[in-house]
């Protein structure tokens, strides 16, 4: 097993360190030199130990192997049952002693770096495993996992070879379905079960609707008669699951809080953020007046007269021609090319990413990408957009779809210069492990800042309603980074959101009801805000000390260049001193009680 082996391997470093193993002590090496062999060795042996932590990830979650490009791991699912759980949790403490044992004496400051982000991946792992009880009540603790999106939009091989894998993939999901009903402990919160019916009917609607149509082509006898068999099982087994979940409505209840002490222990395992609630809130609040303000100020001059609901409105029925996704696909060329024209970053590759519409089983939200793993090379990204639900009334379906400048903002979100521009880079890090495991706050902290920082480098010419776009994206986050809190720690009722939602960021119905429900089983969706924040200030604070014309650039490239760790490790990395959590506010910076 890889946890022994790595026990083995750092325990012999520690007792080499203190004398405790046998070691060759002729001829006798000058004291600064055995202690430079000493850390390359320390070094050597850590960077095999990751090694290992990356292959025993792969083994214990064989998904995220397959969308990282390992592929002998296509088709696969993990093994839900207690006993897999389990399994799990322990090989994550095991590998959790052995990376604590490389003392700072024993690392570079690179290692001391690349320990600590080892450690934190380690400790939100198990948050999200063993203390926000997500297991037991929880779909999206495993949707994401079922999700067969890479097999069948990704060309990382022949349409036979990837049909294949999507028939192992079907005849694993009963199994693994089977497994999470049994987890789950009822009664479940109302939220969690309108989720879980929701995506695993999708799943069952996408399977016997769209799926055949894609491998009809494949002229292989067998391989189409295991397609048969398998289909028809992932169709029943998922509906059953969604029809159970449903049926588990009656009884359902509103216990979805973490409660204060489990979110603020979320916050630093999974984002090493320490500050405490009050502020936290203080932040998110600060944040929301400052956008709601600078919304009045465009309005005025967009909408002289009217209601901010009015101005937002206006804004909104300036619909996208041909759509939401003919809309994002026309806007992503001038979105690339005001990065180049603006010099705001480098683009490291010639990569262009696609637009389609979200497959049934994810749409819960409303746009997301799909980027391919750092083990693959030259295959398309999707930038997903989801229709509004077909159950809503005609009035909200048609709200559903925003306006062209608030899906300017949405795109430069996923695709320019948000994630699929950040993944360009992380996929490029110099550390394999920097490329697959990118942090929430990180990822969307990152996408969520370059929204403002491209309206503020001019962006549609930087118009009233260019900048409402802009805002409505941010208002919408701040909520979220308010309901968070209030939903978890606050005793804040899904209603109260979903009003928030409404009246603070002008969503219409249907996206405002998606967003409040979000906010229970996605308590860290607070992210985006929170982790734009912090990129915001570490700008601040390093271009002050290091200004020139091109500083903005330099920034950028080198906040990308790390990967994805935790933003107090990266603020650590360009500034100097010890990892630590600091919110940019229009006032004061934010701090950690001492």
């Amino acid at each position: 097993m890889q946890p022994l082996r790595i026990l083995a391997l750092t325990s012999c470093i520690t007792l080499a360190l203190t004398a405790g193993c046998k070691q060759d002590t002729t001829p006798t090496a000058s004291p600064d030199a055995t202690a430079t062999a000493t850390t390359a060795n320390a070094d050597a042996a850590f960077q095999t130990a990751v090694d290992a932590f990356i292959d025993g990830s792969f083994q214990h979650n064989p998904v995220f192997g397959a969308n990282s490009g390992k592929h002998e791991y296509d088709g696969k699912l993990p093994d839900y049952s207690p006993e897999g759980l389990k399994a799990t949790a322990d090989w994550l403490h095991a590998q959790r002693t052995a990376f604590a044992a490389f003392g700072d004496e024993k690392l570079d400051e690179k290692g001391r770096f690349q320990r600590d982000y080892v450690l934190t991946v380690i400790d939100g792992q198990l948050f999200w495993l063993e203390d926000s009880g997500f297991p037991y009540s929880n779909p999206s603790f495993y949707t994401g996992d079922l999700s067969p999106s890479m097999y069948l939009t990704r060309p990382y091989a022949p349409l036979p070879t990837r049909m294949a894998a999507f028939v192992t993939y079907q005849e694993a999901l009963p199994k693994a379905i089977a497994q999470i009903k049994a987890n789950f402990k009822l009664p479940l919160p109302a939220s969690y079960i309108d989720l879980g019916v929701n995506s695993f009917a999708g799943y069952s609607s996408f399977f016997k609707s769209d799926v055949p149509a894609i491998f009809a082509e494949v002229k292989d006898d067998a391989l189409q008669a295991r397609f048969k068999a398998s289909n028809e099982a992932a169709i029943e087994a998922t509906q059953d699951m969604a029809d159970w979940l449903k049926a588990q409505a009656p009884n359902a209840t509103q216990d979805y809080a973490l409660g204060a002490d489990k979110f603020a222990k979320m916050l630093h395992a999974t984002e090493l953020v320490d500050i405490p609630l009050d502020q936290l809130k203080a932040a998110a609040d600060g944040d929301l007046v400052r956008n709601l303000a600078s919304l009045k100020t465009a309005c005025d001059a967009y909408a002289a007269g009217k209601s901010l609901a009015q101005c937002m409105d206006k804004v909104n029925a300036d619909k996208p021609v041909g759509g939401a996704v003919e809309g994002a696909r026309n806007q992503l060329a001038g979105l690339r090319q005001f990065i180049i024209d603006k010099d705001l970053l480098t683009i490291p590759g010639t990569e262009q990413a696609k637009v389609e519409e979200a497959p049934p089983f994810n749409r819960w939200n409303f746009a997301y990408i799909e980027i391919p793993g750092p083990y693959e090379n030259g295959l398309p990204s999707v930038y997903y957009i989801a229709p509004p639900d077909p159950t809503w009334p005609k009035a909200e379906q048609d709200a559903y779809v925003p306006g062209k400048s608030v899906l300017l903002f949405t795109s430069a979100h996923e695709v320019w210069p948000g994630h699929f521009l950040q993944f360009l880079h992380s996929n490029r890090a110099d550390w394999k492990f920097g490329q697959l495991f990118v942090g929430y706050a990180f990822a969307e902290g990152w996408a969520h800042y370059t929204e403002e920082m491209m309206f503020d480098a001019g962006l549609g010419d930087a118009t009233p309603e260019t900048h409402i776009g802009q805002l409505s994206e941010a208002l919408l986050r701040d909520v979220r980074f308010v309901s968070a809190i209030g939903l978890h720690t606050g005793g804040m009722t899904i209603a109260q959101s979903e009003q928030m939602f409404k009246d603070k960021a002008f969503q219409d119905p249907g996206n405002a009801r998606q967003q409040a429900a979000r906010g229970t089983y996605d308590p860290a969706y607070l992210n985006y805000t929170m982790g734009k924040l912090m990129i915001m200030q570490l700008r601040q604070d390093w271009t002050a000390a290091h200004p020139g014309p091109k500083a903005l650039k330099t920034f950028h490239d080198q906040f990308l260049g790390y990967g994805g760790p935790p933003i107090p490790l990266v603020r650590a990395q360009m500034l100097g001193g010890k990892p630590e959590a600091k919110l940019w506010t229009a006032s004061a910076t934010v701090k950690p009680a001492q």
